[in-house]
Parts: C-alpha cells; structure tokens; sequence
C-alpha cells in the first residue's frame, strides 16, 4: 500500500492494521482527491492481495472508508497509534472506536451505511 501511494506522488508515513482494517498515515499529493487515492489503494491492494495467494480468493474490501486529517503536531501520536493497533484493538474493538471517534468529533453518522 506505501507503493501505491508512492506511485501516486503521496508519502507514506506509516501504514498498519489488523484483521479487519487498516489505518494509513500519508501524506496527499495535492493533485489527488481523497476519494481517488482510496480508489486506486484500495483496488491495487485488492488485486495484489489475490494474486498473492488462492486463500486471498474472497478479500474485498468495505465500499466505504474513513478520512482524517492530521495537525503536524499530532504526527507522533497517530504514528504511535497506528504502530500499535493489535495491542490497542484487545481493549477496544474497531467498531466500537470508530463509532466513539466519529461522536467525539461531532460527525453525523447514520450506522446503516458504515458497515457496507
């Protein structure tokens, strides 16, 4: 995924999941639109996660995704999030989390349509 983001002209600061997400800290290329650099992650990564192996038959990923933009001065702490996603999703599931980012931040939310 930093390739791709690299081949679009973006810079890859730290990219990190867990079995059902991931999370990417990149920096955009000006030219680009978010939704145009999610398209072409998302569709390469897919690509490349099934030519990788027959068990990667059925990965998809979600319609939707979600975009966050992050002050300088908060760099570290997201790198340090994203670097320890696994320890962090014991204590709170994905699902749980987003839900509190996005009602901590005041965003409207209908959750029929987060999960397509």
């Amino acid at each position: 995924m930093g390739g791709i983001v690299r081949e679009l002209g973006g810079i890859p600061i730290k990219i990190n999941g867990s079995r059902d997400h991931v999370h990417m800290l990149i920096a955009l290329p000006a030219r680009m639109s978010v939704s145009e650099i999610m398209r072409i992650v998302k569709t390469n990564s897919s690509r490349w996660a099934h030519e990788l192996s027959s068990d990667n038959s059925d990965f998809e990923w979600q319609t939707g995704y979600g975009a966050f933009s992050v002050s300088k001065s908060n760099l570290n702490a997201v790198t340090e999030y994203i670097v320890r996603q696994e320890e962090h999703h014991r204590r709170k599931d994905f699902i749980t989390e987003y839900i509190e980012l996005l009602s901590m931040h005041g965003i409207e939310f209908d959750e029929r349509y987060l999960w397509d």
